[in-house]
Parts: C-alpha cells; structure tokens; sequence
C-alpha cells in the first residue's frame, strides 16, 4: 500500500530486523520525498539494535556511540526472536487524567440512567397501587 504524503513514521515497538524496520520507514521516503521516522525501544531490545543502527548509519544518519558498541547478535538468538517477538504491555498515548475523566463520566451517566430506571418503577409502583385502591 501507497500512502501519499507520509512525512513521519512512529514505531511504538522496535522491528525484529534490519528489513522489517526498512520496510517501516520507508513509507516517509517515497518518490524522492524525505521524512522522519522515530523508533521507540526498551533496555529488552538492545540486542536488536545493533543491526538497525548499521542500517541508519550506512544511510548516512548520526548513531550515538552507545548503539554501535552493543554486543552483535547471535543467529540462533536472532532466529529466536524473530519467531517468537518480545511480549509488551499494551501502549496508550491517551493521557491518564483524560482516563480517569472518562472513567467518572461513564460512571455519572450509569448512575444517571439507574436514577431514571428506578423513578420509572416508582411511578409505575404509585400507578398500580392507585388503580389497585379505586
């Protein structure tokens, strides 16, 4: 797929190889245009890093020194994750305050609509015992 206009790429998880992550940003930088593509990663993916760094810096972008002295990666380990890639915890980009806000909302509205609910039943109580006394 094409997407036209693709100036920046976020990877909230970093790819388990070289070529996945080529793949990934590549969406920036078609038909000549340039991008930008920011990776995320965790102290679980320092052995994946080596190679990707390798990549960017033979694209002819700044790698910190830290990155390019990372232990290479061996092939069995790299065949390991590839097959079975590093479980994360679920990412939210909405902000906890905005959560919590929601959470309260939804709350008021149920308790809202259980208010309602027994104020009908109330009524249709008072109407039966008043048809029940003529």
């Amino acid at each position: 797929i094409d997407f036209k206009g693709v100036n920046m790429v976020i990877n909230y998880d970093l790819p388990t190889s070289a070529v996945e992550y080529i793949h990934r940003i590549g969406r920036t930088g078609r038909a000549g245009h340039t991008g930008k593509a920011v990776t995320f990663f965790t102290e679980d993916d320092k052995p994946l890093l080596r190679s990707i760094a390798n990549v960017i810096q033979r694209a002819g972008c700044p790698v910190p020194d830290y990155i390019k002295h990372l232990p290479k990666l061996q092939s069995k380990q790299k065949k390991k994750l590839i097959k079975k890639p590093l479980k994360r915890e679920s990412i939210r980009t909405t902000p906890e305050c905005f959560l919590k806000k929601a959470k309260r909302k939804t709350k008021t509205i149920k308790g809202n609509i259980k208010e309602k609910e027994k104020v009908k039943e109330d009524k249709n109580v008072s109407k039966l015992q008043t048809v029940a006394k003529s």
